[in-house]
């Protein structure tokens, strides 16, 4: 099992930066995938970024969305995933959400994931 806990949303202008986090509880952080969902009322979840687990290589994947704006790292050491979001935008305004998954494939994809956060809101004014 493990448990996912988001925090570090909040509202920002248009052009600031934000980083969240999401820590996890739980054995072998390291040897799950962690990836980045975004959801705004009436739409699907769309994906973020994603990283694969350490023995993966530590892949990053982007939505083509937040590429050059966007940078997922993760800590092994801390059980933790990091969003770094820069030169944010209205339409970035969504719950964001953690996830975590053994899997080593179909990381963009919401269902290869088991374990999800409860969400953090992000609110980018314009």
């Amino acid at each position: 099992q493990v448990q996912l806990a988001e925090s570090g949303g909040g509202l920002v202008q248009a052009g600031n930066s934000l980083r969240l986090s999401c820590a996890a509880s739980g054995r072998s952080f390291s040897s799950y995938a962690m990836g980045w969902f975004r959801q705004v009322p009436g739409k699907e979840r769309e994906f973020v970024a994603a990283i694969s687990w350490s023995g993966g290589g530590g892949t990053t994947y982007y939505a083509d969305s937040v590429k050059g704006r966007f940078t997922i790292s993760r800590s092994n050491a801390k059980n933790t995933v990091y969003l770094q979001m820069n030169v944010l935008k209205p339409e970035d305004t969504a719950v964001y959400y953690c996830a975590a998954t053994p899997a080593g494939y179909r990381l963009i994809y919401s269902g290869t994931y088991e374990y999800w956060g409860q969400g953090t809101q992000v609110t980018v004014s314009s």
